[in-house]
């Protein structure tokens, strides 16, 4: 996540700008993130995550895979692929919308 723009990271996780913006401010707040203007390009604002956000970031990332490895039990690798796609798919498809 260090230095993606907000438009970046709203492609990356599937959300709309605003909304990236909201979730952004309330980690700002909560001492996760840094915004700052890019000194390449000053319309750009890159997102850093801060040092409390990178001791919480392995944490985290463990828990996450525990529930993903929780929610897949029982369920074949070939379904979940076709699942990933079919996700995948209608995302592009809700993008295409939103233009």
């Amino acid at each position: 996540m260090d230095g993606l723009s907000q438009r970046e990271l709203s492609a990356r996780v599937g959300m709309m700008e605003p909304t990236t913006v909201i979730a952004l401010r309330s980690m700002e707040r909560s001492g996760l993130i840094r915004r700052a203007r890019s000194a390449d390009d000053r319309r750009r604002i890159e997102v850093r995550l801060t040092a409390k956000a990178q001791r919480l970031r392995n944490e985290l990332l463990t828990v996450a895979r525990t529930i993903t490895a929780q929610a897949e039990q029982e369920i074949a690798a070939r379904d979940l692929a076709v699942f990933r796609r079919a996700i995948a798919r209608m995302t592009a498809n809700l993008d295409r919308v939103e233009r």
